[in-house]
């Protein structure tokens, strides 16, 4: 298969013409929606697993924060492969590891296989599968008028997985048990194989204005950025807020003393709404500051966590939350990536944007241990719920700064 860009250059006679934009996005969408879809479900399996292996809340949710942790450290390696040899070889790779880590997850027997399998490989099969290989796949053919609104529509659809999976994995750990429907969903894992060879390969024609300087001269640039620190910085708040959630929030609703069905139902909401969520940031960020609308999302999830904790615990209650969270989930992404093309242009966005996200993860790591380790240490998710306000403040002060102009480049420095 061709590795030609999906939207070629002229007079390029081994362009693949089927390739169009309109197909590389479905392809995407698709790869977003399977490979997040996956890996949403496995808070459901927390309870199960360690009510039957006699495990620890704490031993599931330290290999869930190093499957967060490895993903982060795995994905910059990923985006510099996907942008020097193309995301195809990549992302297929990638699900082979992915569903053998997560075959692993139903096999494992102790805590420290548990951690290999369900950390170690998933998390390296997250990041060789990420949805963000696929946007940046995206942001190429979709044009800089365009581009914020398609990275809106491949974050909508990792939602849409979110959306489906949950009641999907909740009715099969009902149906079949927790192991095999741990088998299926390593299975489903397998669908990114085919899909990612619809991607278009490594081009460097990526009708970018800004020269290529090369990636070490990238990084460079990026690291000696303000604003590209303070979204690194910020982005660790994000995955804090979001792998907390999607992996202790059925749990806690169980706590509660409600219905564990609720708990995967406010799950499915979650991902509902931010179909609606992630398609508004992507508008947002089309028209208007991208760094005020992430300030923005913060100062809400900020407030969102806020009026949970002070509420009563209802079923009305968690669903509403559930909402309002979900609308803020991942509306981050095209706002984050959209800066990051902003100011540095295409090229090297798969690399740039990894090393943000690696930022993200180690958020999310802190934030699935420190749920599982102070939940046994004193009985309550609550002082995590609390740190969600103080991050969450923190983060909407430190995107404000922010300065989004693209960079301005003198054409000799750019390298042949």
């Amino acid at each position: 298969m061709s590795d030609a860009s999906a939207a070629p250059p002229p007079g390029d006679p081994a362009a693949a013409r089927w390739r169009t934009p309109l197909v590389v996005i479905a392809a995407g969408c698709l790869i977003s929606l399977v490979g997040f879809g996956v890996r949403s479900a496995f808070g459901l399996f927390l309870e199960p697993m360690t009510l039957t292996q006699g495990w620890s809340r704490e031993t599931f949710a330290l290999a869930m924060a190093l499957q967060n942790l490895f993903w982060g450290l795995g994905l910059p390696f990923a985006g510099m492969l996907a942008d020097r040899y193309g995301a195809p070889k990549v992302l297929a790779g990638g699900a082979v590891v992915y569903a053998l880590g997560v075959f692993g997850m139903a096999e494992s027997e102790s805590g420290l296989a548990l951690q290999l399998t369900a950390g170690v490989v998933t998390g390296l099969g997250v990041a060789f599968t990420a949805f963000s290989l696929a946007l940046a796949a995206m942001a190429r053919v979709a044009g800089p008028q365009r581009r914020s609104l398609a990275l809106g529509l491949g974050t909508a659809a990792g939602s849409l997985g979110q959306v489906l999976f949950s009641p999907f994995g909740q009715a099969l750990i009902a149906g079949v048990g927790w192991h095999d429907a741990l088998v299926v969903m390593a299975l489903s894992s397998l669908v990114i194989l085919p899909l990612a060879f619809i991607l278009p390969g490594a081009s460097k024609e990526t009708g970018d204005p800004l020269p290529d300087l090369g990636l070490g001269h990238a990084l460079r640039e990026a690291a000696g950025h303000r604003g590209y620190v303070l979204l690194t910085i910020g982005f660790f708040v994000c995955g804090f807020h979001v792998a907390f959630i999607t992996v202790h929030f059925p749990a806690y609703v169980s706590d509660l003393g409600l219905d564990p069905r609720i708990g995967a139902w406010a799950l499915s909401l979650i991902g509902l709404c931010n179909i609606a969520g992630s398609l508004l940031s992507g508008a947002f960020g089309q028209r208007w500051s991208k760094r005020c609308g992430l300030a923005g999302i913060y100062f809400l999830r900020a407030i969102a966590i806020f009026v949970l904790l002070i509420s009563p615990k209802t079923p009305a209650v968690i669903l509403i939350f559930a909402a309002v969270i979900g609308i803020l989930w991942l509306s981050t992404v095209p706002l984050t990536t959209g800066i990051v093309a902003q100011i540095f242009g295409v090229r090297y966005m798969a690399t740039l944007f990894g090393v943000v996200f690696l930022s993200h993860q180690i958020g999310s790591f802190a934030g699935v241990w420190l749920g599982g380790y102070l939940h046994d240490a004193v009985g309550s998710y609550d002082a995590v719920w609390w740190a969600g306000v103080v991050l969450g403040l923190l983060a909407a002060a430190l995107h404000l700064p922010i300065d989004e102009r693209p960079l301005t480049r003198k054409p000799h420095t750019a390298t042949s």
